[in-house]
């Protein structure tokens, strides 16, 4: 949820910080601070609103430093305001404190230092642990140490990193189920709560365990596990180029994301073993012997692992539950023998993505992630990784993400259908041809770019939209709306276009729009079918297909089973020049996180 940057080096640290978080915005953007050790002193500053408010702030103010913090705020305990934003501090100033995800014993931890004497300003339950970390020091001379027994007190999931003026230099930071990652550069070390906060100044990374806990000086970084035994976590080289997470002349961030999305592919595409039915993901022998998957993820990711389900259940013919990560935990779940787990996620460090995975280890699965990042908290928990190598997504909507799941997602139903002798080596063959094509596809598909554009101008101030689909076309009508609700904040509906008549059917009004997703297969007289039936009532249709016809969007041929990868990137384009219509702050939507780090 929140973004947090660290320095502590050589160089004077305050454009470091704002650049820093500037790039972390996508991860909360209701208010911003920053925090300097100036001449034995904490300086905070606070701004409410975006990272550029706070800049104005810090240039007015002249203040600089070679050690400081700073954080970019999504709401989750308290309502935006200067009170509520990060660094928060102790009764005495000296302290001073970022912190993202949830405590979630404060109250507890806050009623007890309030019968101390403590005095609090904010509703945040993050100002209890400058206080707690206050008290500490009542009986610690050390500061390192007196932060190490304050995180024991605490319940829940955090990266916090925290500064003293008593102890001028050093910078402490922990980890507890929340991303926290260093960049070791010339000038210094970065704390960051994602790589891009930091990779312009250097590609050197460290990826820290949960219940790890930090010291840094302006000369060194020390480990300490979760026992606090001193020791060394690995040094990653980070392969992304700085360029990916730049706008290179878009408009916005989601914009060039989606352009970004043939290249993406075809870099996942390029990391596949030259023979997947042997090694992909799983070995071979893990391959053989599944009998079923339970494929979990959040949002966009949900939606990706419900058109896998169609794909896998479809070529590999083995069953597929596809389960809402934040319910997974939840409820009982009766699980099977033989049976993989499959985690899907971006950031690789959605809070209720790995609760479930680790429910589901605890219960002897196997654990196989499709993630974004190397070295994030859900691949470390996992037997076996796949890396979608779509580089740094900077807008919240995810769009070349999506694609790239579903990418990595084929190549596994592919595997499996072909290991579980469910296709021929001749039928194999013939689809890995075609899914070893999608790059150019895609290609072709952005060029329907200006007429999605013309489709979007003449709806875009209808107040409600529908998408239909089946197959799996229909999640991906599920992901049409969200994408639309997400950046547009418009009422959005996706259906499974045969249960239109079931109920839906009620809503439709003269001119509202109806997305249809309707590839050459099976059931396409059945999609027109459904289209007449809306288009009967008044609706508005625009029929997206990869067949000729009249008045349509229409992509690249290809089979109805890799249909969603392409027309996934209209109505990505549908959602953003609706919102662009609108007005809308596209790239830092109202309300929305990037990366949902709390449950």
């Amino acid at each position: 949820m929140c973004g947090i940057v660290g320095f502590c080096g050589k160089n004077n640290c305050a454009d470091l910080l704002i650049e820093g978080l500037k790039k972390l915005e996508y991860r909360g953007y209701d208010s911003a601070g920053i925090a300097l050790e100036v001449k034995n002193k904490i300086t905070v500053l606070k701004a409410v609103g975006q990272v550029k408010n706070l800049e104005n702030l810090v240039k007015k103010s002249g203040k600089n430093s070679y050690i400081g913090i700073a954080h970019t705020r999504w709401a989750t305990h308290g309502k935006p305001s200067l009170v509520n934003s990060h660094p928060h501090t102790d009764c005495t100033g000296n302290i001073a404190l970022v912190h993202n995800g949830i405590i979630e014993n404060y109250l507890e931890l806050k009623n007890i230092l309030i019968r101390k004497g403590h005095k609090f300003k904010s509703e945040t339950d993050t100002e209890v642990i400058a206080h707690l970390l206050e008290e500490e020091l009542k009986k610690e001379k050390d500061f390192f140490n007196a932060f190490q027994k304050t995180t024991r007190k605490l319940k829940g999931a955090f990266a916090l990193v925290a500064l003293s003026s008593k102890f001028p230099g050093v910078m402490v930071a922990a980890k507890r189920q929340s991303p926290l990652v260093a960049g070791i550069s010339k000038k210094g070390f970065f704390l960051a709560s994602d790589i891009p906060a930091f990779l312009s100044h250097t590609n050197k990374a460290i990826f820290f365990e949960d219940g790890d806990t930090i010291k840094i000086t302006q000369d060194s970084i020390e480990v300490y596990d979760a026992d606090f035994h001193k020791t060394t976590r690995k040094i990653h080289t980070i392969s992304w180029d700085i360029s990916a997470a730049e706008k290179g002349g878009f408009e916005h961030f989601m914009l060039k994301e989606i352009h970004d999305e043939p290249q993406n592919v075809k870099d996942t595409l390029q990391t596949l073993p030259p023979d997947i039915t042997k090694a992909f993901g799983l070995p071979l022998k893990e391959a053989k012997r599944i009998e079923g998957l339970y494929i979990v993820a959040c949002g966009t990711a949900y939606h990706a692992a419900l058109v896998a389900r169609y794909v896998i259940e479809h070529f590999a013919k083995i069953p597929v539950e596809v389960e809402m990560a934040s319910e997974f935990k939840y409820r009982p779940i009766h699980f099977k023998k033989n049976w993989l787990f499959v985690a899907v996620s971006q950031s690789g460090e959605t809070a209720d993505t790995l609760a479930a995975l680790k429910n589901a280890k605890a219960h002897g699965l196997k654990i196989l992630s499709v993630c974004n990042v190397i070295g994030s908290a859900i691949v470390r928990e996992s037997d076996y990784s796949v890396f979608t190598h779509c580089g740094p997504e900077i807008s919240v909507a995810s769009t070349k993400a999506f694609t790239c799941q579903l990418t990595v997602l084929y190549a596994l139903a592919l595997q499996l259908a072909y290991v579980q002798n469910s296709i021929t080596k001749a039928e194999f063959e013939d689809l890995y041809q075609e899914f070893l094509n999608l790059p150019e596809l895609l290609k072709q598909t952005l060029k329907l770019e200006s007429a999605v554009k013309k489709v979007a101008k003449k709806v875009y101030k209808s107040p409600s939209f529908i998408f239909i689909g089946r197959n799996a076309s229909f999640p991906l009508a599920l992901e049409g709306a969200l994408k639309l609700k997400e950046i547009s904040y418009k009422h959005a509906e996706g259906f499974a276009a045969g249960e239109i008549k079931h109920g839906p059917i009620a809503i439709i009004d003269k001119g509202i729009p109806v997305v249809a997703l309707a590839p050459k297969s099976s059931l396409y007289e059945k999609m027109i079918s459904s289209c007449q039936e809306v288009s009967a009532r008044g609706a508005r249709v625009i029929f997206v297909t990869n067949t000729p016809s009249k008045n349509a969007l229409e992509v690249p041929y290809t089979n109805e089973y890799l249909f969603p990868l392409l027309a996934a990137t209209i109505l990505q384009f549908y959602a953003y020049f609706i919102a662009n219509f609108l007005g809308r702050e596209i790239d830092k939507p109202r309300n929305l996180a990037k990366s949902v780090t709390v449950e």
